[in-house]
């Protein structure tokens, strides 16, 4: 089973906010009645860190669970990249075909989320990174997470390159109209790179249900 809309999460960098995102953005799609589901094919992680896991973060906001959102083989407790967390604690390397297999959905969701690693050339697999991840799971769309203060024209230009012209939402994360940065970094991409940015999940939601309408 496939959901009707499958939408990749990007970020262009690690602790860009592609969680919180994620998790915003489904619960604005549930309570417009749509069925949502969230997966995260492989996490790692800080075992001093009391905060919830990413797949604990989707699970609550698409009321399912967190071994559903993240198999629990696939839960790493070392803070590195997944393939490299996999090789620090001697288990089997994990490759982009077994991610991939291990993806699977519920029957009739309407948006299914597939969230990545860190930024969009992060190693997900010992095979390829995150956008790879994302290509071999045919994504219908993919939301990039950036920030919108110093440095995020650049971070979104060259995230933007390993989407080929696929079809992306932009999302600014952090996004606040008081701060002139913020103002000017929205403007350039709009005028100068042709880029539509969200600058709230709510609009991004808003924008997901705009692409699933028009899909045949």
């Amino acid at each position: 089973m496939r959901p009707r809309l499958l939408v990749g999460v990007a970020g262009t960098a690690t602790e860009i906010g592609k969680t919180w995102t994620t998790a915003a953005m489904i619960t604005a799609l549930r309570a417009r009645g749509l069925a949502v589901g969230a997966r995260k094919p492989v996490q790692s992680y800080d075992p001093d860190d009391p905060g919830p896991l990413d797949a604990e973060v989707l699970a609550r906001a698409a009321a399912d669970t967190a071994a559903s959102v993240c198999p629990a083989a696939r839960t790493l407790p070392v803070p590195m990249a997944p393939p490299m967390a996999a090789d620090a604690l001697g288990l089997p390397r994990p490759l982009l075909a077994d991610l991939v297999t291990e993806t699977t959905w519920p029957h009739a969701l309407d948006i299914g989320f597939v969230e990545t690693v860190g930024g969009v050339a992060s190693p997900v697999a010992h095979d390829g990174h995150s956008t790879d991840l994302l290509r071999h799971l045919g994504v219908d769309v993919t939301v990039l997470v950036a920030d919108a203060g110093l440095g995020t024209i650049d971070a979104v230009r060259t995230a933007a390159r390993f989407f080929d012209g696929a079809p992306t939402v932009l999302v600014l994360n952090r996004f606040d109209e008081r701060l002139d940065m913020h103002r000017r970094n929205l403007d350039w991409l709009r005028t100068s790179d042709g880029f539509d940015p969200c600058t709230t999940p709510d609009e991004a939601a808003d924008r997901l249900v705009a692409v699933a309408a028009a899909r045949p």
